[in-house]
């Protein structure tokens, strides 16, 4: 799970400040404040993760990839070339990483969080090329038993020869290999040749491959979904998600079925197979009373997906019910379809639903960060962007009916300014007061109100003059 996130030079983002994350972080802001762009860096960092080419520092996009970003000059705030991104993430391991020096048995270091701050500079080709590549281990707690254990740092200055330092464990050259320092491996990873100078420096995999799990673990649903279709394929396959647009969540569905996949709510709650407890949470948000995807006839790879609405007769397919059903089920399966230990980005999961059900958005996420599979927590964090006053509100409700506490929860509210965006915490006490809300962000209620009650006492005055 991330724990902490900061951005310089990107985008919207001259200097983000340190953002905590929460198992549940809620993003609010005006348009154009930056909030998407937080997200859109991590899906940068995902995809150069996955790419197959180990010198591309930093893979912003195509047509093909997760997000296209444009160029790594468009990427940098205000276009300024000269100006480096820089940006650190903080995360708890899902066990603990210990690193043992094979020259020194007996020198260990063993720690549970996991920072990485990394620096890139254009060249003078316009390309990203990795400046700073700095980890640090830190222990099990928050005390002074959590603080860094071990520190490692490479260095590639625009003019100079590249450096890696290692603190408190100390790097030994191997015999006859004080070759120069490679070039990293993308923006996280140390480069085999450059490890291969040292004795003892085969630990920095670990680190990598610790940075590959936690990217690995990001999903991302966007805020356009796609349109509901009277029938869907699925030939057997396991998606990874739901996909950015939510295309592949009826095979998201089936795969769950298929794996024999069943969740509770938390704690001491009844097990549900996977398909029916997604159904019980649209009819408890008030969508429909019934919901089934069946084959469309035995031997056929095709599938329909039969909704009852309240009210309804009969069941229909899903294009023939109202649209906040197809849009509100992405975001229930995929915050219940990611593996364990996931982290999930959804941009507006509220678009096109009925207020009641924006609020009941806020139950199903508390929910998701609680669930339980096959007997185990699930540990999944979820990052939301919202314009929702109705979320909102309910959300400080379960706060104050202490279902939520406020550690677990961490919401943001982004603004832009003339020297970039800008993000403050909000702050919810355990009643679910927020004491430094924006005015007017919902609207200016009381205003309305007054303007309407004046306007309405002028018209009848006028009315009743002779």
């Amino acid at each position: 799970m991330l724990t902490k996130m900061r951005v310089k030079n990107f985008k919207a983002w001259k200097d983000s400040g340190e953002i905590r994350l929460a198992p549940l972080t809620v993003l609010f802001g005006t348009n154009s404040a930056g909030k998407s762009s937080l997200g859109h860096l991590l899906l940068a960092l995902k995809q150069t993760a996955a790419s197959a080419d180990r010198r591309r520092a930093l893979h912003t996009g195509d047509d093909a990839s997760l997000i296209d970003l444009g160029t790594f000059s468009e990427c940098l705030h205000g276009h300024d070339t000269k100006a480096a991104l820089d940006f650190s993430l903080s995360w708890k391991l899902d066990k603990p990483l210990e690193v043992i020096n094979p020259l020194e048995k007996t020198e260990r270091y063993k720690g549970s969080k996991l920072s990485l701050d990394c620096t890139l500079e254009a060249s003078p080709s316009g390309q990203p090329i990795v400046r700073k590549i700095h980890y640090s281990l830190g222990g099990d707690s928050d005390g002074p038993d959590g603080a860094d254990l071990l520190e490692i740092s490479f260095g590639q200055p625009a003019s100079g020869k590249p450096t890696l330092k290692s603190e408190p464990y100390h790097l030994v050259f191997a015999d006859g290999r004080k070759w120069p320092l490679d070039a990293p491996d993308k923006f996280y990873r140390i480069s085999d040749r450059s490890m291969a100078r040292y004795k003892n420096a085969d630990f920095l995999t670990d680190f990598a491959l610790a940075t590959e799990r936690l990217l690995s673990g990001l999903s991302y649903l966007g805020p356009l979904r796609e349109r509901p279709r009277r029938t869907y394929p699925w030939s057997g396959n396991i998606p990874e998600s739901v996909g950015p647009t939510g295309e592949h969540t009826i095979a998201c569905l089936l795969a769950a079925k298929a794996e024999e996949t069943s969740l509770n709510r938390g704690f001491k709650k009844k097990n549900q197979p996977f398909k029916a407890f997604i159904a019980s949470w649209l009819v408890e948000l008030g969508v429909i009373e019934s919901f089934d995807v069946n084959t469309v006839a035995a031997g056929r790879k095709d599938y329909e997906v039969k909704v009852k609405t309240s009210g309804a007769s009969t069941a229909v397919d899903l294009p023939d019910v109202g649209f906040g059903v197809s849009q509100v089920l992405p975001a229930l399966v995929q915050a219940f379809y990611c593996a364990p230990g996931s982290i999930v980005w959804m941009e507006q999961p509220e678009i096109h639903l009925h207020p009641q059900v924006q609020s009941g958005l806020a139950d199903v996420f508390i929910s998701a960060i609680r669930a339980s599979e096959n007997g185990q927590p699930r540990n999944v964090q979820l990052i939301i962007e919202t314009h929702s006053e109705h979320f909102l509100n309910r959300l400080q409700r379960r706060i104050a009916e202490e279902l939520v506490t406020p550690e677990d929860v961490a919401i943001y509210f982004c603004e832009p300014g003339a020297n970039g965006s800008s993000i403050r915490e909000l702050e919810v006490n355990e009643y679910g007061d927020i004491s430094n809300w924006p005015d007017h962000f919902f609207g200016d209620e009381m205003g309305d109100l007054v303007a309407r009650t004046e306007a309405a006492a002028q018209r009848k005055s006028e009315r009743e003059e002779p």
